[in-house]
């Protein structure tokens, strides 16, 4: 029987503003293993100032049980599982952090902010609960999801739609998203911290926000056992974000892209 696997962000992540999305994250076809590993790169064009493209590998360990699962960076434990309804306990790597001396020291100078006076922004680990729904029209899935070490102490509440179809030996997964970020969420990541601003770093601390996104994601067999995966998409910034002193200007969006291989087993 043919399933298939969005990771939840955050989001689960992400990876990324949220870890995850509705396709954003790598997609991972599964027929009846169980267990799968393989290696990605996950590129995405960074909203920060002066950081430009965003490059990292990302694992692809995924493993299905009869209860705990576990999807690249995050996993869980199925609490309802009735057929086309599930409800999960989930934990979820938010990669949203960043070292200042990978921001671009000119234009944050040019934004008004004193590089040498910024701290960095660490990554966290989300925790919380994901329901999903699934039928021939596609899958609906959403989730609250909350950190857990109190990096911003924030929390993301999240709705996905993905709809899968076979394309020749390729499976496609279009899908569209909204992540709504909590005011700490957002201040953490693209505000400036109480810290800083007593260093004389000017004020901003935005209020919650909204993110949509659209999403492409793809699937197709190498063989019996590896499994080539990529994913594309398209997150649509706020003005909470975009107005930061720490985001780059006049950027109104950011696009990103996972491919990486798999062999199942």
């Amino acid at each position: 029987m043919f399933k298939y696997l969005v990771s939840l962000p955050v989001l689960l992540p992400s990876l990324a503003l949220a870890q995850t999305t509705s396709t954003g994250d790598l997609l991972a076809k599964v027929d009846d293993d169980r267990w799968s590993i393989g290696v990605a790169a996950s590129v995405r064009q960074s909203p920060y100032a002066g950081e430009g493209t965003r490059v990292r590998p990302v694992p692809l360990l995924t493993y299905e049980g009869y209860r705990v699962f576990w999807r690249g960076l995050g996993g869980g434990v199925h609490l309802i599982d009735r057929n086309r309804f599930r409800v999960d306990a989930v934990l979820s790597a938010r990669m949203d952090g960043f070292d200042i001396n990978d921001l671009g020291q000119r234009e944050l100078r040019a934004n008004g902010i004193d590089p040498s006076q910024l701290s960095d922004r660490d990554d966290g680990l989300d925790a919380g609960l994901a329901a999903s729904w699934s039928s021939r029209a596609g899958e609906f899935k959403l989730s609250a999801l909350a950190d857990v070490t109190d990096r911003s102490g924030g929390y993301e509440i999240a709705a996905d739609y993905a709809y899968a179809f076979k394309w020749g030996r390729s499976t496609l997964i279009p899908g569209v998203g909204v992540r709504w970020m909590s005011d700490d969420l957002v201040r953490y990541y693209h505000g400036t911290l109480d810290e800083e601003i007593s260093r004389g770093v000017q004020r901003y601390q935005p209020g919650s926000a909204l993110v949509p996104q659209v999403s492409l994601a793809f699937s197709r067999p190498l063989g019996e056992k590896w499994r080539l995966l990529g994913a594309v998409d398209y997150r649509f910034l706020p003005s909470e974000i975009t107005d930061s002193p720490l985001s780059e200007p006049d950027t109104d969006g950011s696009a990103g892209l996972r491919i990486g291989i798999t062999r199942n087993f």
